[in-house]
């Protein structure tokens, strides 16, 4: 089992910036991926960014490369999530998850653990 904690969330300008983060614990080396997910009221869940526990290679969605940045720092089992420029469209609840084989990285079906969320929220 591998258990996350997401915190960073919170109230933002439109064109400001935040940094979420992920504590994992429990079977943290049973990681192959962590990705960030996000999903807006009465949207479906969507993938935001993933990368490789041990060896950091990165992957975006399209409207999110450039402004959002994935890293980890592995000494503290946390994975981040650097938001900037943000836009009325980043409000949603955002969620961390790991995937534990080399799956697909966009799809949320192939990811087995979930965080339990962080609200985001950008004004206009």
């Amino acid at each position: 089992q591998v258990q996350l904690v997401e915190s960073g969330g919170g109230l933002v300008q439109a064109g400001g910036s935040l940094r979420l983060s992920c504590l994992a614990s429990g079977r943290t080396s049973t990681a192959y991926r962590m990705g960030w997910f996000r999903q807006a009221p009465g949207k479906v869940r969507e993938f935001v960014a993933a990368l490789t526990w041990n060896g950091g290679v990165t992957y975006y969605a399209d409207s999110m490369r450039g402004r959002f940045t994935i890293f980890r720092d592995n000494a503290v089992n946390t994975l981040y999530l650097q938001m900037n420029n943000l836009k009325s469209e980043d409000t949603a609840v955002y969620y961390c998850a790991v995937q534990i084989y080399n799956g697909d990285y966009s799809r949320d079906s192939q990811y087995r653990y979930w965080g339990q969320g962080t609200q985001v929220t950008v004004s206009s």
